[in-house]
């Protein structure tokens, strides 16, 4: 699956030439070859100044989750842990609605679009209803093929074993009562694994398909200021960002540390949260001569993109991460932990939302 996020981002970059032809002129600022502010030199020293930033936000955020082996708190079966990704997930539900929702109809209902089909029909709210369901789609197919392989995996030793008890008549009784007995037994403790072995592997895929809505958004908002000539957006856009990636980040390694990967696994999917965003920062300076925001292309491409991360964010956020955990019996015997729960989300999401001022 990490392989399969890495092929989706060069995907995603090899769209980025196709995105640089502009169809739709605007008015230009004759005022901004003059302007300092707009100065490429200077402004290049506060791109990779940014990309340096981010880089640490993201891996500072990712990584915090993954200290629960040594940081009792931080550890998934600590009650402090419920809150923390209550906020993370608050933090996730406020990006899809407040940043990258409202930016996807922004692109697909740009004057610079055709009258038709753009401004007819709500594109940005049907793509992000689709990929919602899309993303229920491929985690519920997953959830169950691998529950199935795992059932048939433990299925199989119970029949050969049945068959190597029957030995001759005399004793044929008392070995089938005991086998019985030991098979009841297997199966409770099977019944038991298969339980905690699903819930594993649902956290997997839960990690993996979060991580795939959230590098579609990483590289355009790096894109974004990769491409930017104004140190004033590039300055807002550098706080506003290491703050969304630190965020980001904690909601991810929480999920990555309950899915329980290999030591190799995790270190490929946090290194992979990281790099997104400033690999979307280098394109983004290595186009900023030809790369054109109102291109009829560019506005299609980084608005259908957003629609699709908002869709996959919105249901991550509400059903694997928040529904998962509020509807958990733990929480629902523990009054207190369910108003710390309640008071994180709004904290995560006011936070995330306060910083659209910026970004």
């Amino acid at each position: 699956m990490s392989r399969q996020l890495q092929l989706i981002s060069f995907f995603l970059l090899g769209l980025l030439p196709t995105m640089v032809a502009p169809n739709c002129k605007q008015e230009v600022d004759t005022n901004s070859n003059s302007n300092s502010n707009s100065s490429m030199d200077e402004s290049l020293k506060y791109k990779i100044g940014a990309m340096l930033t981010i880089l640490f936000a993201g891996g500072v955020g990712v990584t915090i989750p993954q200290l629960g082996k040594k940081v009792e708190a931080l550890n998934p079966d600590n009650d402090v842990f419920f809150m923390i990704k209550a906020f993370a997930a608050g933090v996730i539900l406020a990006t899809g609605f407040i940043h990258i929702l409202p930016d996807a109809f922004q692109h697909l209902t740009s004057p610079c679009l055709p009258h038709n089909p753009w401004a007819k029909f709500p594109f940005a709210g049907f793509v992000a209803m689709t990929c919602a369901i899309g993303a229920l789609a491929v985690d519920t197919y997953a959830t169950s093929f691998y529950r199935k392989m795992h059932f048939n995996k433990h299925q199989k030793p119970r029949q050969v074993h049945i068959e190597s008890t029957a030995t001759s008549s005399d004793d044929h009784a008392t070995h089938l009562h005991v086998h019985a007995h030991a098979t009841d037994g297997h199966a409770h403790g099977t019944s038991l694994i298969s339980s905690l072995e699903s819930e594993l592997i649902r956290n997997r895929i839960i990690s993996q398909v979060l991580e795939l809505g959230i590098i579609v958004h990483s590289v355009i908002i790096g894109l974004s200021l990769g491409s930017s000539q104004s140190i004033s957006t590039i300055k807002s856009l550098l706080a506003a960002l290491s703050f969304h990636q630190f965020f980001e980040g904690m909601g991810l390694g929480g999920c990555i540390s309950q899915a329980k990967f290999k030591s190799v696994s995790t270190a490929m999917m946090a290194i992979f949260f990281s790099l997104t965003t400033p690999i979307g920062i280098a394109v983004g300076i290595g186009i900023s001569n030809i790369y054109r925001e109102d291109s009829n292309t560019s506005l299609i491409v980084e608005g259908i993109l957003n629609s699709a991360s908002a869709g996959i964010l919105i249901y991550m956020s509400l059903v694997d991460l928040l529904a998962a955990d509020f509807m958990n019996p733990r929480m629902q015997s523990n009054l207190k932990l369910q108003l710390g729960a309640n008071v994180s989300l709004l904290l995560g999401a006011g936070c995330m939302s306060f910083l659209a001022i910026w970004a």
